[in-house]
C-alpha cells in the first residue's frame, strides 16, 4: 500500500498542476490535492478514514452533477457517441470537458476508497 499511496500521491500532484490553465483551477487544484495529501499521510501509516468519507461524498455528489449536466457525460455518451475525450490536450467542446472532469474525480474517489477499507483492515489489527 506505501507504493499504491506515493504513486497516487504523486499523480494527483501532476494533476493538479496540470490544473494551472484550466478555466476552474481554483476548484480542481483543492480536489487533487486532497488526494495527493491523504495519499501521502496513507503511505506513512496515517489514516483518516472520516476524512476520506467526506471526500468520497463531496465528490461523489460533484460526480452525479457531472454526469447529469445538459453538457456532461451522459450527453457524451448519448448525444455524442462517446466521442474521443483523449485526442487532444484541449478541451473544445463542454462535453469533454465535463467527461475527464468526471473520470478525474472517479479516480480520486477509487483511490480514497480504497484507502478507507484498507485502514480499517488495518486499525483492526
Amino acid at each position: 500500500m506505501k507504493i499504491f499511496n506515493i504513486f497516487f500521491c504523486v499523480v494527483f500532484i501532476i494533476f493538479a498542476g496540470l490544473q494551472y490553465n484550466d478555466p476552474d483551477p481554483y476548484v480542481w487544484m483543492p480536489i487533487y490535492l486532497y488526494g495527493a495529501f491523504f495519499c501521502a499521510l496513507a503511505a506513512r501509516k496515517k489514516f483518516h478514514r472520516k476524512a476520506y468519507l467526506l471526500g468520497v461524498f463531496v465528490y461523489l455528489v460533484y460526480a452525479a452533477y457531472l454526469f447529469f449536466d445538459k453538457t456532461g457525460v451522459l450527453d457524451w455518451a448519448i448525444e455524442h457517441h462517446g466521442e474521443n475525450i483523449a485526442g487532444t490536450m484541449k478541451a473544445s467542446t463542454p462535453w469533454i470537458e465535463e467527461t475527464r472532469e468526471f473520470f478525474g474525480l472517479f479516480i480520486v474517489i477509487i483511490v480514497l476508497m480504497i484507502n478507507y477499507f484498507y485502514a480499517g483492515k488495518f486499525s483492526k489489527k
